[in-house]
């Protein structure tokens, strides 16, 4: 096509004209925006040249509601430009959906808007839907497996988007905006594509807004997703606050006027405003807490802005004069900013009337900040302090980035943002003061590895305000955490995997495992994948099972297929998620065989052992689930029998166990009683509770826990209480690997000093 360059030096195309303008699609009113903005008339050029193409690629297509399609682009740059962005993110506004929806390419954007903007528009957009194999198309699959393709999607769809994000910030502010505008159209959509929608949006795009600490977006956000994903409870709240809305105001009004009267009477430029709680906010404390709107303290809360820190504080001293402040409700942050950069001082008090509320207090720098978040450093051009400080406040990203790189599932990255990007947060200290900051229910493990992976990786225990406690210890607001390390490398445990809440402590233990633990990781990922193709019917002969495994591996951005084994050892690739794939892949591959099925391992007239991943054999059941028994804790080495439970698997009880009854074809229900025994290849790794009886002695505690570290026994939880003959009983639960070694461990802490008797306990 013949181009030419228009005066503001973009290409443009001399045999392309405007589509035919629907007067309704909004530009009218986007244009009255960025002119009272102040754009430059050469911004402005640009931006009505954006709108126009996007126009003309457009122009055959409609929306669900029957809408020319234009009027999304121009209502998402809408909402970009009342929050104040750039002309470059405007345009990309305009074409973010022209190369994912019509033949436009990257390449014609780029020649026509330039590199930076092309760039932005092709980090919004989508990746394409994940093809399924030509043997089994998405309506073949099960509702299961259509799930984990879903999900699949989702997350190559959230980790291209932070990729673009680390580039450049504005990525994800258009496609916040972009999903602002479809969420208050998506009552078009149908009700499974509209909850799907809705649960991405509370689980995924409201943590990102918060993160970065855009408020409008994401209260916006929560409350259209609650209001699809359960209509019931969001008309209720929204009634109920509806109908108490004057009550409400004036309740308001008058805490206002209270304030008013007496703070600017020192602070003469105080701005004081009032405002409800969102419905989301209502939603989670009433619905998910199980309280009453009653109960909730913050539902009113009155904000203060000055202009300057001094200010803050003198203003806070006002209000704590004026009202009663309510004990444990008052938080700095603006001594220890949150990680999005919210600072504020908040404090909850009641007034005469006896209805708590809160008072936010907090300079307008600040203000801007926790309305905008990182979009006021275009809206209110604040002195971030350089392109070095503005990159530093956006490190969480390339942070985020190299945690999942640890790890080989594309969906990791969907988990961090489910797990650390909640609203909910907790400050802790170390003994030297320093303010670590914590997703809330982030335990002991998350800590130590916050602070440094090796600190992490030498842990054998922690203090907490002063006294010892357990790793899964729920960390709580201003406690002083300080962590006891060995002065040799130990490295972690398995089971911290499952205390960790934060994604970085969890890719920190898996990359620990990764690299020191090749060969274990190798046959423990083999044994499961022996384990997931048995259960699937998947048999190969060696040859072609390997041939077979590095096909899965690549896919994997992987090597070998011992690279596969080891990544699903050390809990990198979930083999779940890959089932689904892996079956169509082997449907193919039969099939190409000229439909030779493949035979099962041959059947014994025996009664069936099935062998499970903890290492037990059991007589006659398939597939099932096993737990240990908490009341006896059985080991390898110890005579064992199972119980079949309703819905939870069998439990394996020691055969000395109280609850196993002596005659077990006397019982009411012997057919519940299964035979099991050990496997010659079990499990390293078994919990067991120990009771020690001792002499009540200053460094008891102390000795016990230090024999266990010489003999590189976990301890998992320490509880102890005095008996009434003035001695102590000491409950240790530690991980062992067998009842011999249990024994030698006991044998070693009866030899410490006032031990009188040691034993294993059902506690």
């Amino acid at each position: 096509m013949d181009e030419k360059k228009n005066k503001t030096g973009i290409a443009e195309t001399q045999n392309v004209q405007p589509a035919e303008h629907y007067e309704n699609d909004g530009f009218d009113r986007l244009s009255e925006t960025i002119k009272a903005i102040g754009f430059s008339q050469e911004d402005i050029d640009r931006i009505t040249f954006a709108y126009r193409f996007a126009e003309n690629a457009h122009r055959e297509q409609k929306r669900r509601s029957g809408e020319p399609y234009i009027i999304h682009p121009v209502a998402v740059a809408q909402i970009l430009a009342e929050m104040g962005m750039d002309a470059d993110s405007l345009c990309a506004a305009l074409l973010h959906d022209v190369v994912e929806d019509t033949p436009v390419t990257d390449k014609e954007i780029c020649q026509k808007f330039g590199e930076t903007i092309e760039q932005l528009v092709d980090g919004v957009t989508k990746l394409g839907q994940i093809t399924t194999n030509k043997t089994q198309s998405n309506d073949d699959a099960t509702k299961e497996e259509q799930l984990l393709l879903m999900e699949q999607q989702q997350s190559e769809n959230v980790r291209k988007m932070f990729l673009a994000m680390s580039k450049d910030i504005r990525v994800i502010i258009i496609k916040l905006a972009d999903r602002i505008h479809n969420m208050r159209t998506l009552r078009f959509m149908p009700e499974e594509k509209r909850r799907f929608k809705a649960r991405e949006t509370l689980e995924i795009y409201a943590p990102i807004a918060h993160r970065l600490g855009i408020r409008a977006f994401k209260e916006e956000l929560e409350d259209l997703a609650i209001s699809y994903l359960d209509p019931v409870a969001y008309k209720e709240i929204a009634t109920t606050l509806e109908s108490q809305v004057e009550s409400r105001q004036a309740f308001l009004d008058s805490i206002k006027e209270q304030i008013s009267g007496r703070v600017l009477s020192e602070v003469p430029n105080a701005h004081i405003t009032g405002r409800i709680k969102s419905v989301h906010g209502i939603y989670r404390k009433t619905y998910m807490q199980g309280r009453t709107i009653d109960e909730i303290y913050d539902i009113y809360a009155v904000r203060i802005i000055v202009d300057s820190v001094f200010e803050c504080y003198y203003c806070l001293g006002i209000i704590h004069d004026m009202f009663n402040p309510i004990p444990g409700r008052f938080k700095d942050y603006i001594s220890t900013p949150k990680p999005n950069m919210y600072q504020s001082l908040h404090t909850t008090v009641i007034g005469k009337d006896g209805i708590p509320f809160e008072v936010q207090i907090r300079t307008w720098e600040m203000h801007h900040t926790a309305e905008y978040g990182i979009a006021a450093h275009w809206k209110y051009k604040l002195g971030i302090g350089g392109k070095a400080k503005f990159e530093e406040r956006l490190a969480w990203i390339r942070q985020l980035l190299e945690s999942q790189k640890e790890s080989d599932d594309v969906e990791e990255i969907v988990s961090i943002i489910k797990t650390d990007f909640t609203p909910d947060e907790v400050f802790a200290f170390t003994p030297k003061g320093d303010v670590i900051s914590l997703p809330m229910g982030s335990s002991i493990v998350d800590f130590a590895y916050a602070i440094h992976s090796a600190v992490g990786s030498r842990m054998i225990g922690a203090k907490v305000d002063g006294r010892i406690t357990t790793l899964d210890h729920k960390i709580g607001n201003g406690e002083i955490i300080e962590i006891l390390t060995s002065s040799t490398p130990r490295g972690p445990s398995r089971d911290w995997l499952k205390i960790a809440k934060t994604s970085s402590a969890r890719s920190k233990i898996k990359s620990w495992f990764k690299k020191e633990c090749r060969d274990e990781n190798i046959a423990r990922g083999k044994e499961e994948v022996d384990r997931e193709f048995k259960r699937n019917n998947i048999f190969l002969p060696e040859k072609q099972l390997q041939e077979f495994l590095l096909t899965v591996a690549q896919r994997q951005a992987l090597t070998s297929a011992d690279d596969l084994y080891a990544a699903i050892g050390y809990g990198g690739v979930s083999l779940n998620k890959l089932i689904p794939r892996i079956k169509e892949e082997y449907a193919k591959l039969v099939k190409e065989q000229k439909g030779e099925e493949p035979q099962p391992e041959k059947i014994t007239t025996q009664k069936k052992i099935v062998r499970s991943p903890e290492g037990i054999l059991i007589e006659g059941i398939d597939n099932c689930l096993i737990k240990f028994s908490r009341c006896c804790d059985p080991l390898p080495g110890d005579e064992i029998i199972g119980f079949i439970t309703r819905g939870h698997g069998v439990s394996i009880h020691t055969r000395s166990c109280t609850n196993v009854p002596r005659d077990i074809s006397r019982c009411a229900e012997p057919e519940r009683w299964v035979n099991a025994r050990w496997d010659t290849k079990v499990s390293d790794s078994y919990r067991v509770t120990l009771c020690v009886t001792c002499i009540n002695r200053v460094g008891m505690l102390a000795d016990l826990s230090g024999q266990l570290a010489n003999q590189h026994v976990m301890i998992h939880s320490i509880f102890t209480k005095e008996t009434k003959d003035g001695r102590s009983a000491i409950y240790l639960t530690i991980t062992v690997n067998s009842a011999e070694h249990l024994r030698s461990v006991g044998e070693k802490l009866k030899k410490i000093k006032g031990v009188l008797e040691v034993e294993r306990s059902g506690l």
